[in-house]
């Protein structure tokens, strides 16, 4: 297994990018959500985060002990598939709604919970990670073309590109120390461009209360 400790570090990057992207976008919209909304967006971006980081810490474990705790990334897909999902439920209903319905993230939670055993097929969570990945981006993307701001459009179709790449390199994965820095450069230009999307959006006033209905 081609792990290094630089490498696994690294892999906190993508990490980083894609909470921060949605701590900035849950600060912006807060004002225009349900109290139960937000705590589905939040719940996801934590779950995104907690995913990632025990991903990562599992790297790093590994390549300076060779251990292989697996409880640290057995259940990887299952959470993050969960928390992307979230996220998307969360700004799909901000788009339609502008947050004057009410919604539970019971339902979505629970498509983890029977995944929690060994022995996990991933295949299906992979499926709902891409899908709730690629459903943020696509809520931002409208976001962006709302408020006129084609840059950050721009710059969410490029994460989306990137997040393919990540797909495509997954099928031809070889375990390679080079296979596993280029999916990890690819991984950290797809939440680089998301989060450079949402930082767009948060100087040109997506925090505005009315943002989503003046235009």
């Amino acid at each position: 297994m081609g792990i290094t400790v630089p490498m696994a570090i690294y892999d906190f990057i993508p990490v980083v990018f894609f909470f921060s992207a949605a701590m900035v976008v849950a600060k912006d919209v807060r004002n225009k959500m349900g109290k139960v909304n937000f705590a589905v967006l939040i719940a996801g971006s934590i779950l995104v985060l907690l995913a990632g980081f025990c991903k990562a810490l599992w790297k790093i474990i590994f390549a300076l002990t060779a251990k292989d705790i697996d409880i640290l990334q057995r259940y990887f897909f299952v959470v993050q598939s969960a928390g992307f999902m979230l996220v998307f439920i969360a700004l799909l209903l901000l788009l339609v709604f502008k947050g004057k319905t009410k919604v539970s993230g019971t339902s979505a939670l629970a498509v983890a919970a029977p995944a929690a055993k060994k022995g996990i097929n991933n295949v299906p969570f992979i499926a709902l990670q891409c899908i709730g990945c690629a459903g943020v981006q696509f809520c931002l993307f409208r976001i962006a073309l709302f408020m006129k701001k084609r840059l950050a459009a721009v710059l969410f179709v490029l994460a989306f590109i990137f997040m393919l790449g990540m797909g495509y390199l997954g099928a031809k994965f070889d375990d390679s120390s080079s296979m596993h820095w280029i999916a990890q450069f690819t991984n950290s230009l797809s939440t680089g461009c998301l989060l450079a999307g949402v930082l767009i959006l948060h100087a040109n006033g997506l925090g505005d209360a009315d943002v989503l209905e003046k235009r």
